[in-house]
């Protein structure tokens, strides 16, 4: 129901058949478990997708760590309240839902991202939830679906939507590569690397150009 509305919502409002299918953190928001690396001072939380291409296993590691140092779920949450969106994103989100349909897709958690959707003013989300105990213990985590953003991209695009795709690390590649078009922006020089083939931008407006070119706006 959610996904036939943002295309009821793209034709009515903005006439084309283009939609933005981003990335959260390290697009619009800053690396939530750097920041929190920051605050508790265990380095092995400043690892994140860009480092580590399995996903379960970074989940698993972050979550081993949070157990042996009693961190707990508003322990992040207080970090999060304190963070802001990078600068130049709200420009830019408002920008681009001018012109189209933005869809943020992300492997971040419903609890973590309820702070920044207020701040970013609710754009559509697509992410994962965490499992938490009674005492604020974060026991596990729950997808949304297997490899689900470049589900939602094949999704849109079954629905002969254009898609434009953004992110910047490895667990966003096979949405990057599933979509008619795909950016990385300000990526690791691993991952620029190794997908080479993919355009790299590393500011807004430069992002703004690519878009602009690929949607014909």
């Amino acid at each position: 129901m959610l996904l036939l509305l943002i295309v009821y919502l793209g034709d009515v409002l903005w006439g084309n058949m283009n939609i933005i299918c981003s990335d959260l953190e390290g697009i619009l928001i800053p690396e939530i478990w750097i920041n929190v690396a920051k605050k508790t001072g265990i380095q092995e939380l400043n690892l994140t997708t860009r480092d580590i291409s399995d996903y379960d296993v970074l989940m698993k590691k972050r979550l081993l760590i949070l157990r042996e140092n009693g961190i707990k779920i508003n322990d992040i949450l207080e970090v999060i309240e304190n963070m802001e969106p990078l600068e130049g994103a709200l420009e830019f989100l408002k920008w681009a839902k001018s012109h189209m349909q933005i869809v943020i897709v992300s492997d971040t958690f419903t609890q973590f991202a309820k702070s920044f959707m207020k701040k970013l003013g609710w754009p559509t989300l697509f992410c994962n939830t965490l499992l938490v105990d009674q005492d604020g213990t974060i026991s596990g985590y729950k997808l949304r679906q297997e490899d689900g953003k470049r589900k939602v991209a094949n999704a849109l695009k079954s629905l002969d939507y254009h898609i434009i795709a953004v992110g910047d690390s490895y667990n966003d590649i096979s949405m990057l590569k599933s979509a008619d078009k795909g950016f990385l922006f300000r990526p690791p020089e691993n991952v620029k690397k190794e997908f080479d083939h993919f355009p790299v931008t590393e500011n807004y407006g430069d992002l703004k150009k690519l878009i602009k070119e690929c949607a014909a706006i």
